[in-house]
């Protein structure tokens, strides 16, 4: 198994650092450009955007670290919960801004927008960085794939 550690840190950390830099970097394209097109409200917009996105995703990979070493059974339940909270407050949370916010402070449409934007980069940076890191992981092979293969390999020597 080949697993490539970047100054020893581990698996989790790689995988953030490397969605956060690109998201990071389309946040501030995001920033610059709904604070030019719709002022203040768009900055907040973007900069509420920027800490949900992150903060949403950094949850996720903290989940996966502590449930590394589980069985699958409370791993997948520790997965659901943690799906299902993060839906629940999320919910709370865009219930609250539109409850307590008006439109002149925070920009609905440069939230949602940069929203997508910030979560597409977060994906793309964080493919990318688990490719990066090769961890192969064992298939199980059954006993008719194993008889293939070893068939296989005594017909080609």
């Amino acid at each position: 198994m080949n697993k490539v550690k970047l100054g020893g840190s581990s698996d989790e950390a790689n995988l953030i650092r490397g969605a956060l830099i690109p998201t990071f970097a389309v946040g501030i394209v995001g920033i610059i450009l709904t604070t030019i097109l719709r002022g203040r409200a768009g900055l907040f917009g973007a900069l509420l955007a920027q800490l949900v996105v992150v903060i949403y995703f950094t949850v996720h990979i903290m989940v996966s670290s502590i449930s590394r070493k589980l069985d699958p059974m409370t791993t997948f339940a520790l997965a659901m919960f943690s799906y299902f909270a993060k839906i629940a407050l999320l919910g709370l949370f865009l219930w609250t801004l539109t409850r307590f916010t008006s439109r002149t402070t925070i920009d609905r449409t440069s939230f949602g927008l940069v929203s997508i934007a910030l979560t597409m980069a977060w994906l793309g940076g964080e493919i990318r960085s688990f490719l990066k890191l090769q961890i192969h992981l064992p298939l199980p092979r059954n006993q008719q794939t194993a008889q293939e293969s070893s068939q296989e390999s005594q017909e080609s020597a």
